[in-house]
């Protein structure tokens, strides 16, 4: 999708959450046990562990079930094993995706990826084959008007982000992976800043393929099906679907 449909879809989603509440507990309670395991059961030296506990927060996860997943990672309480594996594949139109997830059987996992690829015109790719057509960085999306331009770039960038742009009715603060932490938290402290759309760090591609017509049904439906999946934490693509398109697509749906 274009950068403003991007977003903007993301914000529906989250409006959308509590319709699928439980399959966003499952999700968020992996991260905060794999998060947990790798750094630690302490979110104030764990700044992966605190954006989980934050996210899970705002998703009005009870406070015992947080407490427990963290217990989980560190070894406490017996619990699931979760691995982190990402997928790599081509979606319509030639399409890179990216699918990162976490799982306690990677057979199945790995089956189901396949399946979603496949029955929707995209097929799987080799290790590599995706990664080296994007980035890792940190995004922070705020909707254009609500909020006063330069103040918010002026505190991005004393915090240490490298640039905010503009992406259709968005402004988007991009950080490098290491000082995402403590961009989003110098913007949070603050009283006069508003809530952000979204926050998290991303694969973004470093150029984009746009799809039209068929095939943009085709990636569109392959994104969700994905997104959709248990095991699936993320989905990353360098799809670029015109507005009207999606609203078209949206429209015959």
């Amino acid at each position: 999708m274009s950068g403003h449909s991007k977003w903007s879809t993301i914000k529906r989603k989250k409006g959308a959450a509590d319709a699928k509440r439980g399959k966003i507990f499952t999700k968020l309670i992996k991260e905060i046990t794999v998060a947990a395991r790798l750094g630690g059961g302490n979110p104030d030296a764990n700044p992966r562990l605190r954006a989980a506990i934050l996210e899970a927060k705002a998703e009005n996860m009870p406070k015992e079930n947080i407490e427990r997943a963290i217990k989980k990672g560190v070894g406490e309480i017996d619990g699931g094993s979760y691995e982190e594996i990402t997928y790599e594949g081509f979606g319509p139109g030639g399409v890179a995706i990216m699918v990162d997830a976490m799982t306690d059987n990677k057979n199945r996992t790995a089956a189901e990826v396949r399946h979603i690829f496949t029955k929707h015109g995209g097929n799987l790719g080799n290790p590599g084959s995706v990664a080296r057509l994007f980035s890792k960085k940190g995004t922070i999306v705020y909707e254009k008007g609500t909020i006063e331009e330069d103040k918010l770039m002026e505190i991005a960038l004393e915090a240490g982000a490298e640039d905010m742009t503009e992406d259709g009715n968005n402004l988007v603060i991009t950080t490098d992976p290491k000082s995402f932490y403590s961009v989003k938290e110098a913007i949070e402290r603050r009283n006069d800043i508003p809530k952000y759309i979204v926050a998290e760090l991303s694969m973004i591609p470093q150029n984009t393929v746009r799809v039209t017509g068929k095939e943009a049904e085709q990636v569109l439906k392959l994104l969700d099906m994905l997104e959709e999946s248990d095991d699936v934490q993320k989905v990353y693509s360098n799809v670029d679907i015109p507005d009207e398109e999606i609203e078209r697509i949206k429209g015959t749906t």
